[in-house]
């Protein structure tokens, strides 16, 4: 309705300020709505850690194999899956793990020695045994020739008594041999768990061997002083 006091062109502008007033309007609210399309809803978790999910890519881990025959099984599944050449070098990486274990066990490495071999009152009944001379470690070649002694008739008496002889000097030293073992080990290491019949026969069977057939290896000299 026009008013007689308002003239034409007031109006006009009045139209046009409502127009872009409700313009104005109508924009914020868009702009309002595409915001809210865009926006990226919520995960509701933390983020993976970049481990997690590379094991998740991965998928699970097989647990190991429980009987010799799945390992085998396993073994041969994975190697008709690799060409030749590939079976080849995971064969020398192995042998040469192998090597260099045997090297650090033979040495006296604590990480891979046998259970049977483990601890600092073992190692010391070996540098006992291994700084003496062991009657004991005469046993083996003395034997060849005894086997040899009594194929022949008329050594054969001779070397059944010659055996018996051995044999009880052999008891006697190796009787000492103990005792020598288990007063130091128990002077040095006082808090160990291990018998006196353990450490008496560890020291027993590792006299009995050559001295270059020992393992591991002796770290002393016949003499030294342990």
């Amino acid at each position: 309705m026009k008013l007689p006091w308002k003239s034409d062109a007031t109006s006009t502008d009045d139209t046009v300020d409502d127009a872009q007033t409700t313009d104005d309007a109508s924009t914020d609210e868009a702009r309002v709505e595409l915001g809210k399309a865009k926006a990226t809803p919520g995960k509701g978790r933390p983020t993976p850690k970049r481990r997690e999910a590379e094991n998740k890519r991965r998928g699970p881990v097989s647990p190991p194999p429980t009987t010799r025959a799945e390992a085998r099984a396993r073994k041969k599944a994975l190697k008709s899956t690799m060409s030749k050449d590939e079976r080849k070098q995971v064969s020398a990486k192995r042998r040469e793990a192998r090597l260099e274990q045997r090297e650090k066990m033979m040495s006296g490495d604590e990480k891979y020695l046998m259970p049977r071999d483990k601890g600092p009152a073992r190692r010391l009944t070996r540098d006992i045994v291994d700084s003496r001379r062991n009657f004991a470690g005469l046993f083996m070649p003395f034997a060849v020739f005894l086997i040899v002694a009594i194929m022949i008739p008329q050594l054969a008496v001779i070397a059944n008594l010659v055996l018996l002889v051995f044999v009880v000097f052999m008891a006697i030293d190796s009787y000492i041999l103990g005792r020598i073992v288990n007063r130091r080990v128990r002077e040095r290491h006082p808090d160990t768990q291990e018998s006196r019949f353990r450490l008496g026969w560890y020291a027993f069977t590792r006299a009995m061997q050559l001295r270059m057939m020992r393992a591991p290896k002796p770290l002393v000299k016949p003499g030294d002083k342990v």
